[in-house]
């Protein structure tokens, strides 16, 4: 059945402070019926998200952010992950973090940021 879509239902559990909460997920894919290669899968999944989530809120405060209004929020997220991915993707040995606050300190950083395309940056390392 390689190549056709499946579905699967994950059932988690996580304790928070005392709290137990109980969530349902439903996925759609092409991955194989072994229930291992899918587990692992699905872990994978949530860790990349997560580590996304973590970044965004450390180097970016994004939790803290005040904005109400849904097309405000949506612009800024995607202004976020874009600035992210080129902070990620820039060679200066900085953290994250460090990397944002050069950027509004150093105009030829902000620049170079900016207007270098990643595949530039790759061949200078």
């Amino acid at each position: 059945m390689e190549g056709h879509e499946h579905d699967r239902q994950v059932e988690s559990q996580r304790e928070v402070d005392g709290k137990i909460a109980r969530e349902t997920r439903f996925y759609i894919g092409s991955i194989a019926t072994d229930v291992a290669c899918f587990a692992r899968a699905v872990r994978d999944h949530w860790g990349v998200e997560n580590e996304l989530h973590w970044s965004l809120d450390v180097a970016f405060r994004e939790d803290d952010c005040r904005v109400r209004e849904p097309a405000a929020r949506e612009n800024l997220a995607v202004l976020r992950h874009i600035a992210l991915t080129r902070l990620k993707n820039d060679n200066t040995k900085l953290g994250i973090k460090n990397k944002r606050l050069k950027t509004g300190w150093d105009e030829r950083y902000l620049t170079k940021l900016l207007f270098r395309s990643t595949r530039c940056q790759a061949q200078n390392r």
